[in-house]
Parts: structure tokens; C-alpha cells; sequence
């Protein structure tokens, strides 16, 4: 099985894709299946975030693209600004996570913060759309490592989360 455990800047060639929804991209072991259908073991230190476009080598060398995969959100927009800040300080102050778009923000799909955000004023459209939220202000910035060298120890022995309906 191939191991992921290097991010790299640039590659001259990407052997495969490896598709995961935002949940997935947040956990630091995992066991996943690329594009291509071979399977593939992720490590990375713990809160690493993988986000969309980032490149991981393999021991073998071979070089995996990572894309967000679609999911359910909503699209939060609103008639101006300050209502649509009205929306993110709600949201923040129930430590929702969010995506900042252009005049728009995206959460990941829920009835009850929909409710709370339709009550505000806001337009809640339900979309199909890669989910990409902020890093937060302790997580994201900086980056604890240098590109070209390992993410995280690579156990020998691990048990891997396996992703439903991967066996």
C-alpha cells in the first residue's frame, strides 16, 4: 500500500488524485482510495489540515494531488455587508467553522444553523460545493514544517480510520 506522508510544492507529474470531503482532510491517520482505485495510507502530524490543490509524495516517489470533494453546504449571502458580518459573528460564536467567499459565506449543511440564519435575514441556498473554511486564528498561517520533508512518523503498526464503504 502506498504511503502518503511528504507535502511538496511542485511536481513534475501527479500519478493520482486523491478526493476527500473536509472532515476526511482534517484527520492526521487515514486510510482513503485515490482516483485510480488503489488504496492509500495518509500520515500527518496532528493538525495538519490537508487543503485543496496540496501535493503528497509517496515513498515511492510518486506524487498524489489532494482535491476537496463535494459535499452539502450552504451558501450564506446577504443584502450587504454588515448583515452578512452579522451572519459570520453568530456563526463564530457558536465555533462553527466557515468558508469566506466573496460576499458569501459556506458552511457545511445544517438545519438548525439554517433556521438561525434565515431568522437574521440571510439567503441560505443549499449547494453541492468543496468545503474549504478557515484555518482559525491559532491554525493556520504558519506551517510547523518545511516542504520535502515528512508530515509525521510513519508507524509500522497502525490501524488506519478506513472511510465508509472502503473495506
Amino acid at each position: 500500500m502506498l504511503t502518503l506522508h511528504t507535502k511538496v510544492p511542485v511536481a513534475e507529474s501527479i500519478a493520482a488524485k486523491l478526493v476527500l470531503p473536509y472532515e476526511l482532510r482534517e484527520k492526521c491517520r487515514l486510510r482513503a482510495v485515490l482516483d485510480t482505485g488503489e488504496e492509500v495510507a495518509v500520515f500527518t502530524v496532528r493538525g495538519t489540515v490537508l487543503r485543496n490543490g496540496e501535493l503528497l509524495k509517496g515513498d515511492d516517489g510518486r506524487v498524489v494531488q489532494v482535491l476537496a470533494a463535494r459535499e452539502a453546504t450552504y451558501r450564506v449571502s446577504c443584502a450587504d455587508p454588515q448583515a452578512l458580518l452579522r451572519c459570520a459573528f453568530h456563526l463564530g460564536n457558536r465555533h462553527t467553522q466557515a468558508q469566506v467567499g466573496e460576499g458569501f459565506l459556506r458552511i457545511r449543511a445544517d438545519a438548525v444553523l439554517k433556521d438561525m440564519l434565515l431568522g437574521l435575514g440571510a439567503q441560505v441556498d443549499e449547494e453541492s460545493a468543496p468545503f474549504e473554511p478557515e484555518s482559525g486564528a491559532y491554525g493556520g498561517g504558519h506551517h510547523h514544517h518545511e516542504h520535502g520533508h515528512p508530515l509525521a512518523p510513519v508507524p509500522l503498526r497502525q490501524k488506519i480510520h478506513r472511510p465508509e464503504g472502503v473495506q
